[in-house]
């Protein structure tokens, strides 16, 4: 842009001389010159062919030829500018630079907390919602111009700034900004393990203290990712393996978990499988993990594979009861036993596949509990429609696990800690949530720092402060009736306390989970930050005004 604005600016100036120095007479026919400024005005309107005569006084003929031959050269010097600036706006690099720079104008004006997501089809745009409704901010790095503009047409609210670069370039993770203290996270959920492994590496080296969550589909991908430096790496299939066994062990565990995703309420029913005469269609990377869960709960399951190097290698392996045919055969079924099976499971990577099987096994068997795989998210659904007892969607699955993950981190560590109770103590739960709050109670997380809970950090750090989780269930209209309130984990360092009892001490620095309804949220956050509601609670008498 600078030489447009050379020669405009020379042309002005050789134009302005001219009448400054040629003499013009007055109405009175004295001479007269031209001040800087009716010089600079003249050559304005007349450069760009406004016209508004002869200024001012009527010229005398000097003047008249220099104006002539400046008309001339100021004209074709705009023409040459307007030219080249069209010209440069036609440049998609320096419309890039453009871009780049506004998107780095929209990140630094983001004061929230914010996640950087990588790459946006169903899969994030689905995360994106989610993170938005837990007033979480996001910002998007995508190298495909078409599906920045799917993002755009969204309209999220509030804005999502997108980024249209490489995903793995760390000047873009920059630009996104990695390197703010108010990222949170970076997700990639990438199919290729070796972008998610470069961008793990690169994210670390930019910022130690952000969260990476990237996708993994085998142990030794998890391993390589952790290793690198991830913090929460999500294997759907394995997720998925782990969810089957709670079915088959302690069903009400999942039944919670599915509620802390908030993809169930918890009088849903229970999903429960049985332990006998088990069937696999398909033994690719989710049947595997599968017939493994089932192989180390004691139970032996049946396996169809199309694909004969798979079914050799679990054979090498020593595994039992691999049968290689086609499991949308009915020769093959029969000798899988398929009619006397009690639970089948359709775990291949084809939908059209699945469906096809799908409607095979249930001509054969229509008594058995069937689980099925739906590889894709779309808005309409066939399989929803194919009355099937449980259908799982790896791509569903990582936007339960990473929301919740980022948005909701105490719940993500409690769904850890209720792995290893048993089916009593979640029905022991279960029955306690139901019976003092709802079906469906919210989750809320208060964090005992200056910042998310003033009043009660303050009233910690005095000497002989003395604070329990009971306290905090009293109403703020009146403490001596408690909210429907019940504290699920509490961490404390790198210590998690679960289900806390009444009378345990709360101190600085505690991170705590309760289910609640909205009543008692709004009281718990109006509790920890306002001194009159907290001062009630802790003594029953309302605080003056001028008593602080």
């Amino acid at each position: 842009m600078r030489l447009p604005f050379v020669v405009i600016l020379i042309t002005y100036t050789i134009a302005m001389i001219g009448l400054i120095l040629i003499p013009g007479q007055d109405l009175d026919g004295n001479v007269y010159h031209m001040s800087i400024f009716d010089a600079f005005y003249f050559v304005t309107y007349t450069a760009t062919t406004i016209g508004f005569g002869e200024f001012p006084y009527p010229f005398t003929y000097h003047q008249k030829i220099w104006v002539s031959m400046s008309i001339y050269t100021s004209v074709l010097g705009w023409f040459y500018g307007i030219g080249a600036l069209v010209t440069l706006f036609q440049d998609k690099l320096f419309l890039s630079e453009i871009a780049i720079a506004s998107f780095q104008r929209s990140v630094k004006n983001i004061k929230e907390d914010f996640v950087i997501v990588l790459g946006y089809n169903e899969t994030t745009s689905e995360i994106i919602k989610r993170m938005l409704a837990a007033k979480v901010r996001v910002v998007v790095i995508e190298k495909d111009q078409l599906r920045a503009d799917y993002l755009r047409l969204e309209g999220y609210v509030p804005p999502v700034p997108i980024l249209i670069q490489d995903a793995h370039n760390p000047k873009a993770l920059e630009d996104a900004g990695i390197k703010s203290p108010s990222c949170k996270g970076v997700i990639s959920l990438f199919k290729s393990e070796v972008l998610n492994l470069r961008i793990t590496l690169a994210s670390k080296l930019l910022n130690p203290h952000v969260q990476i969550v990237v996708k993994s589909t085998t142990d030794e991908e998890t391993l390589n990712l952790l290793q690198a430096g991830a913090n929460i790496v999500d294997n759907p299939f394995l997720i998925i393996s782990y969810q089957l066994q709670m079915a088959l062990k302690a069903p009400s565990i999942l039944k919670l978990e599915n509620w802390l995703y908030q993809s169930d309420t918890l009088e849903s029913k229970t999903f429960s499988i049985p332990n006998e005469d088990i069937v696999i269609c398909g033994y690719g990377r989710l049947g595997s993990y599968i017939y493994d869960m089932f192989l180390n709960n004691g139970i032996l399951a049946t396996v169809i594979e199309i694909d004969k190097a798979k079914v050799n290698s679990a054979l090498y392996q020593g595994k039992e009861n691999i049968i290689h045919g086609n499991a949308d055969d009915q020769v093959y079924l029969d000798k899988a036993n398929i009619q006397d099976a009690k639970l089948i499971i359709i775990a291949t990577d084809d939908d059209t596949t699945n469906l096809s099987i799908l409607s095979t096994v249930k001509k054969l068997n229509s008594n058995a509990l069937i689980v099925a795989r739906e590889n894709d998210i779309t808005d309409f659904s066939i399989f929803s429609h194919a009355k099937i007892d449980h259908l799982y969607l790896p791509e569903q699955i990582l936007i339960h696990k990473t929301t919740n993950a980022l948005s909701n981190p105490l719940s993500d560590k409690l769904i850890r800690c209720m792995v290893n109770k048993d089916e009593q103590w979640g029905q022991s739960l279960l029955a306690n949530l139901m019976r003092s709050i709802s079906v469906n109670p919210i989750t809320f997380e208060l964090n005992i720092t200056e910042k998310d809970s003033y009043e009660i950090f303050k009233y910690l750090k005095k000497e002989d402060s003395y604070l329990t989780v009971g306290m905090l269930k009293g109403s703020r209209r009146d403490r001596e009736q408690k909210n429907n309130i019940i504290p699920l984990l509490i961490q404390r360092e790198e210590e998690e306390i679960l289900l806390p009892e009444d009378d345990f001490q709360v101190l600085t620095k505690d991170k705590i989970l309760f289910a609640c309804d909205e009543n008692a949220r709004e009281d718990l956050e109006s509790i920890a930050n306002n001194a009159f509601e907290f001062n009630y609670i802790m003594t029953g008498k309302e605080k003056g005004l001028f008593f602080l």
